[in-house]
Formats: structure tokens, sequence, C-alpha cells
């Protein structure tokens, strides 16, 4: 932990900045700045390889749950219905239970050994289509006496091989699909495939994840548009109004014994603080029954009983292992959509490694690490279909905006949101209780969130020329794009037709996912229209993935394997050709060991674009 630092009379332990990241481009060594100016507003209050203190670990860990909470939750709710499990709480329960025990197990991989960015794992609703277009195909549908409450026993041997089967099905073509994943991470397919994309590709994939998403949000909030109108304004009120007011805590150290520390907790806990507010009123407002008893009426969404039935069936302690339905089984129809899925998620999660680097004031991925995140990222789909979540694994979004929002991207605390999640798959009724936050709130959450993501992919355009009409062409269709073609076949979905199954599924997936659409338009424009590397930003944008780029001590102490594996590896030289594995410590002519010239940070490094989020 960094010492503390006097601000303007105003003693802040918590928000102590110190490091190479968080210093603004303009502060030149020994340069203070003053906490008030314009400039320290848009420093990182922790950057990635800061460790903020245990307690504030656990809060920001909290927050970061509670932000992916709402995709997480939704996939096994909306699974049940495919796996014809609408009338088994219990069972749905055991679901969530077990995709947070492995979206935790899975964070911890990517953060430590993965792309090694704060970055969340969770499930992916890029596997969800492909899933429910399976389930829904004629040897899957369900039989109709499971639609019925009545006539459901969920302890009967029968209607357990119902959902179980399908399940496993699921299983085994998620564990198949994911090996796709595995291959291109490993080999390197996407480090190489990196060199052919830009900001004219990056931006619109970036900004499509949140556009695409304005559906859900909407439908969400739109259950109870006052209390999900409340949560955006209270997130809004404490991440940009309230940010630079400090709240007095009692704090204790040695040298100033009990004494009070001024937190600057607005700005770190904006989303922990919305949510809770709004969920407590939703609480009261169900006690007094306030909000409408009847499943018709409007605002009955809002209140916090609905899943009282889940809190009391859920176990306590509920321990979620590998094969717990059974052994996996493969259908090839399955595999083959799974695929398309895990195509666009690749490409989503390639996009949400920058836009979380940019977020969290990291250097920009070298290709090693890019390589090694989507590898874990395909580990962490065979570890998700091995213990049947009935889904994958893909880098959360939603957490990558609240990098932005909270300027804390100390990648400790996304350590510590995986312990959290682990804990909450293995304690039945903590994953419970969460159930009970409505989804107006979730859906306000959203309002924030996603449009933060959106305006972090647009501003990948500053590297690129935007008075080019060329430039405004590509980015301009790609988005446009983006959003008109997806829509279309959602209503459409008939309207591909080839004869064959799975390459039907395919196509469906691949065009109804925007990021998808919107990148594979970016990518084929930007390299097939002519124009210089100049106007198409390729010459700033490369500084950023340059392979000497790596070398550097500042994205070494991000990016590098962790435990000295890195140190161990560059013992061997053959090792540094195999495309996961960082090139090593870079050697001096003096024999030292340590490139001066690689502590002076790269012109990319420095640029105060990496800063301003």
């Amino acid at each position: 932990m960094a010492p503390e630092k006097e601000s303007n009379g105003l003693d802040n332990y918590a928000f102590a900045l110190e490091g190479r990241f968080c210093d603004l481009p303009d502060t030149k060594p020994g340069e203070e700045m003053d906490a008030s100016t314009e400039g320290d507003s848009n420093k990182l209050a922790y950057c990635v390889t800061d460790v903020p203190p245990w307690y504030l670990c656990i809060l920001l860990g909290i927050q970061h749950c509670l932000t992916a909470f709402g995709g997480i939750i939704a996939i096994p709710l909306i699974l049940s219905q495919g796996l014809c499990l609408q009338h088994d709480g219990l069972t749905q329960s055991h679901l969530i239970s077990t995709i947070f025990f492995v979206s935790g197990l899975c964070t911890l991989l990517q953060v430590t050994f993965g792309i090694r960015l704060p970055i969340l794992q969770g499930g992916t609703f890029t596997l969800l289509a492909p899933s429910m277009a399976m389930l829904s195909m004629p040897e899957w549908t369900c039989p109709a006496w499971t639609q019925n409450a009545t006539l459901v026993n969920t302890s009967s041997p029968e209607f357990i091989e119902v959902w179980q089967s399908r399940m496993r099905a699921l299983q085994g073509s998620i564990m198949v699909g994911s090996l796709l994943q595995v291959f291109v991470g490993f080999s390197g397919l996407i480090g190489l495939f990196m060199r052919f994309i830009g900001p004219l590709t990056i931006a619109p994939t970036i900004s499509l994840i949140g556009l695409s998403l304005f559906d859900s949000a909407g439908t969400s909030a739109g259950n109870h548009w006052g209390l999900a109108t409340l949560t955006t304004a209270l997130i809004t009120l404490f991440s940009q109004y309230l940010r630079h007011i400090p709240v007095p805590f009692p704090s204790y150290s040695k040298d100033k014994k009990l004494h009070i520390s001024r937190v600057y907790v607005f700005q770190i806990l904006p989303v922990l603080l919305g949510i809770t507010i709004s969920w407590l009123i939703c609480y009261i407002l169900t006690i007094y029954n306030v909000l409408p008893t009847d499943p018709q009426r409007y605002g009955y969404m809002a209140r916090t009983d609905l899943k009282g039935d889940v809190m009391s069936q859920a176990p306590w302690f509920t321990f979620p292992y590998p094969g717990q339905w059974g052994m996996p089984t493969v259908s090839l129809a399955g595999v083959v959509g799974i695929l398309a899925g895990v195509i666009s998620s690749m490409i989503e999660s390639v996009g949400d490694y920058h836009a979380c680097a940019r977020l969290s004031g990291a250097p920009p991925p070298p290709k090693h690490a890019i390589n090694r995140g989507i590898g874990i990222e395909g580990l962490g789909c065979l570890l998700a279909g091995a213990w049947g979540t009935g889904n994958g694994t893909t880098s959360y979004s939603e957490n990558v905006g609240a990098l932005g929002i909270t300027k804390v991207g100390s990648r400790m605390v996304i350590i510590a949101s995986g312990v959290l999640m682990v804990v909450m798959g293995v304690f039945g009724k903590v994953g419970a209780i969460f159930t009970t936050i409505p989804t107006p709130v979730i859906g306000g959450m959203f309002m924030v969130m996603f449009g933060v993501i959106s305006a972090a992919g647009v501003s990948n355009l500053q590297y690129a020329d935007m008075n080019s009409s060329r430039n405004i062409f590509v980015f301009g269709f790609s988005m446009f794009s983006g959003l008109v073609i997806p829509n279309w076949i959602v209503k459409h979905p008939d309207a591909i037709a080839t004869g064959v199954v799975e390459l039907d599924q395919v196509l469906l997936v691949l065009l109804t996912t925007s990021m998808f659409v919107g990148g594979f338009f970016g990518f084929i424009l930007d390299n097939t229209i002519p124009g210089s590397k100049h106007e198409r930003g390729i010459l700033a944008w490369n500084k950023a993935h340059e392979d000497d780029s790596s070398n550097t001590l500042e994205s070494g102490e991000v990016y590098n394997l962790p435990f000295g594996i890195t140190s161990y590896l560059s013992s061997s030289s053959w090792l540094r050709y195999i495309p996961f594995c960082p090139p090593g410590v870079p050697t001096l002519l003096d024999g030292s060991g340590t490139d001066t010239n690689a502590l002076e940070p790269n012109s990319h490094v420095t640029d105060s674009s990496w800063y301003k989020h």
C-alpha cells in the first residue's frame, strides 16, 4: 500500500495515488498537481497493479458481483424454459449456484494466468441463442406435462431424466465447441489476426456490445420506470456529481493513532450504493404493499418477495462438481451452433480486453496476453460445460463499464470478486438472497453501464482521422449494419432456410449478434477500401501492438505471468516462440539484465488517451 498523501489538507488513506500508470502524462517527476484541478479528475484511484486495503477489495468486489449479477442470474432462468424446469425452483437455484461457482473459478484463472487485466468472467449470452435453438429441436421439445405445475413431481426419476438429458446434451456441445477457442487462443491465431485489426474494427465492436443490449436494459427497467430511474439517478449522482466529495471515516494508524480519514466513497462505490438504496426502497414498498400484488399489474416485478421460495428451498451448503448431472453427450447440430457463439464471444472479448486496458490505466495488451486470455476463456467454457451450467463463460462488458465509472482498475478487486462468487456458489443461501434484487433496479444499472461501454468503444476513433470521408463511411456503415441486420433477423428468423439445419443455426447466431456483424463489416471495409495507414489510424494503433512493446517494464508488470513463471521461462530461449508465453526480460549490453530504455515509457504508454477514462 502506498503511503498516505496530504492533499488540500485532506488525508486520503484509500486514495493514495502512486505508480506510473496512475500519473497523468502531463505531470513531470517531482511535480505536484493540485487535487482540485480538472486534470486530476481523470486519474484512476487504483490502477491495475495497485492493491487497495482489504476492506475496500471486499466492498469493490461485492460491487462487481452485483454488476455482473443481472447477466449471470438471467442465463439459468432463461435456460430453465428449454430445460423444462419452469416449475422446479430448487433445481434453478442449483443452476444459479453452479454458474456462480464456475464464474468465480474462471475469473481467478483469467486474472491470474490469462489476460491479467481486471476483467470478470461470467455466463455469456452469445451461447444462449444456439443453446435455445438446439433445445427447440423436435427431439428436445419439452413434454406437455412438464408445462403444468400440478403434474410435475420434481423428485420423480422421470422428470429428473427429462431435464438432465437435455442438460447433458448442452454440456457435450459446449465442451466440444470450446476446444476451438482453446486452440485459437493458445496457438496464437488471435495474436496474428490482431495485426489486421485497427481502431475502425475495434470501435464498432465495443460500441455495439453496449448498444445491442438496449432492449435488455429497457425491458428490465420498463417493469417499473420510477425505480429504474431512481437507480440510474443515484449511480449518476454518486459517480459524477459527488465523486470529489470526501466522506469522513474513523481510521487507525501507528503514527496518527485513532483519527478521521476522508475517503472518496462516492467515487469508488457508486454502483453498490445506488443498487443498495434502490433495493432497500423496493423492500420497504413491498413490506407495506405499496407495490401491487397482482402479477398482471404494472410494478409487480419491483417486489422483492417474488423469489422467496427459492431462498427458502436453497440449501445452506451446495458443492457443484463436474458431471453432477451425468455423463455429457454430444450433438453435432448443437456443436456447430455453439461454434458460432464461440466465434462471436472471441471477437467481443478482444474488444473487452482493449476497453478494460483503457479504463484501468494499463498499457495496451500485447499479443501473448491476448492469446492467453482467449485460451483461458476457452478453458473456462470447457469447465462450465463440465460443471453443467448449461452455458459457457466470457469477459463481462458490464464490469468493464464499472471500471470507467469507479476509476478503480485494480485486478486485486476482481480477484476478490472471483473468490466471492465461488463462496456464493458454495453457500446456497447467500446466492439465493441476491435473487430478490428487482429487475427494475438491474435495468437502471444497465442504463448507465451499457452507455459507458458504448462510449469507450467510440473513444478508439481518436487514433483514426475522422475528418476522412472514408473512415466516416466505414464506421457509420458498420455501426448501422450492426443494429439493422440483427434486428431484422430476429423479426424474420424463418428467412434463413438453406436446407441445412446446422448451417441455418450458424447463420442465425452470427447474423443476430450485433458485435459480430459490426466488427465483421468494420474489418472487411477497413482492410479493403484504399486508405493510408495514417488515415486509418494504423500507425498510432500499431504502436500499441508492436512486439517490443511487451518488453517494457510497464507492460511486464501487468501482463507477465505471476509467481516468477516469466523469469523461469526466460531461461529457455525456445519458449519465447510459444505464442502465449511472454518474451521475457530484455537483456542489456552491460549485462545487468535490466534495460534502462525499458524504464522509459513508450509513447503509447504516456499517451493521455489511456488515462482519460
